[in-house]
């Protein structure tokens, strides 16, 4: 089984994840931020992961704290759950409707953090929650777990729809990148022979 267990306790979050990459798409999260735990248990069933997460955090300022350190802690858990990569994809893409929503994303797992993230047109919120937020969990996630993602809206209106339809894709994009690809089960996958 490939998992990770991160505790992260700051004096604005105190946070416990635990990640198995090899799980059932479980999600079981105690969080005080509704929007951020709709789209974790999506992200879980789509990804195929099982996410445990037990958070609270200073939400009476905002949840910008609280969802940018739930991000650090899944990119490290992640980063963890991988160990030594060996055998997986690697790549991932998909390109994904969510009624009128159509989001792609594409990942490579490189060891090189960078997001291009292009979700355009958002409305400030969705019920109380601040959407700018959705960018700040995606780069608290790829600077920890090392990896290049793309996030791209090709069409769409609804906000709720487009965010939904990202943490899908991203979900859909992680599951294919990290399933191992058993002809090369016991190598790295790049010919540098390090990720």
């Amino acid at each position: 089984m490939r998992t990770g267990f991160i505790k992260r306790d700051t004096a604005e979050t105190q946070i416990e994840l635990s990640l198995n990459l090899d799980g059932n798409g479980k999600a079981e999260l105690d969080l005080d931020c509704g929007f951020l735990t709709h789209m974790l248990t999506l992200f879980a069933r789509h990804s195929g992961f099982d996410l445990k997460i037990k958070a609270t955090g200073d939400t009476f300022v905002d949840d910008h704290h609280l969802v940018e350190d739930i991000g650090i802690c899944l990119g490290k858990a992640f980063k963890e759950a991988l160990s030594d990569m060996k055998g997986i994809n690697r790549y991932g893409s998909v390109l994904l409707p969510m009624d009128e929503a159509l989001i792609e994303t594409a990942v490579d797992i490189s060891g090189r953090p960078y997001l291009s993230y292009k979700l355009d047109g958002l409305t400030e919120k969705v019920g109380n929650f601040d959407t700018e937020l959705v960018e700040e969990f995606f780069i608290s996630f790829v600077r920890n777990a090392d990896i290049t993602l793309h996030i791209i809206k090709r069409d769409g209106k609804n906000t709720h729809h487009i965010i939904e339809g990202a943490f899908k894709a991203v979900a859909r994009t992680l599951r294919t990148a990290i399933s191992i690809d058993s002809r090369f089960k016991d190598e790295i996958p790049s010919t540098k022979g390090v990720l």
